[in-house]
């Protein structure tokens, strides 16, 4: 059992694929991200984000996170927020599936919508200025421009991968994922 749904993130398992494997002599592996307590490998770059922010000073108690989501990040925040007792205020597009928002609003993240004809740019643009405007209100997260939220795979799951596969990727090892 783990002290905390946090300490659950990362190392999750991998399998090989071998029954879809079109290619003899070459062995694929996938990662399952699916099992993180978010569901996505989006888990892992929000709590590096919203970490390396309170390491840095940026986040305290009084502060509401804020970022722009389409979905995935937003559940992973959302999660972290609710956990360490940070606000959370998420924006996206109006046409943003009306589950998606029900997930996110049950994690306690107030939705702020966008016009649906700005898309993804509108509700990020949104963010920024709210984040600007209320400098002592918002941490804005910017998963866009966060280097910790690459951090959190070179740390995590670029080792875990490495230590998973072990002698069996010995030519060349390819990630990709969709999040």
């Amino acid at each position: 059992m783990t002290a905390s749904i946090i300490a659950s993130i990362g190392n999750t398992p991998m399998v090989e694929i071998k029954r879809l494997n079109p290619v003899p002599g070459v062995k694929i592996f996938a990662k399952l991200e699916y099992m993180n307590p978010g569901g996505s490998i989006k888990d892992r770059s929000a709590l590096y984000m919203i970490t390396a922010a309170e390491a840095a000073g940026h986040l305290s108690s009084g502060k509401t996170v804020i970022e722009a989501t389409s979905g995935n990040t937003g559940i992973g925040l959302a999660m972290i927020c609710a956990v360490k007792g940070y606000k959370l205020a998420l924006t996206m597009a109006e046409n943003a599936s009306e589950e998606r928002k029900r997930i996110l609003r049950a994690r306690g993240a107030q939705i702020i919508l966008t016009p649906q004809h700005l898309g993804s740019d509108g509700a990020i643009e949104e963010a920024y200025r709210l984040a600007r405007e209320n400098p002592d209100q918002y941490y804005l997260t910017d998963q866009y421009n966060n280097p910790a939220n690459w951090k959190a795979h070179y740390h995590t799951t670029g080792p875990e991968i490495i230590s998973q596969v072990k002698d069996q990727a010995k030519d060349h090892t390819k990630a990709q994922t969709k999040g």
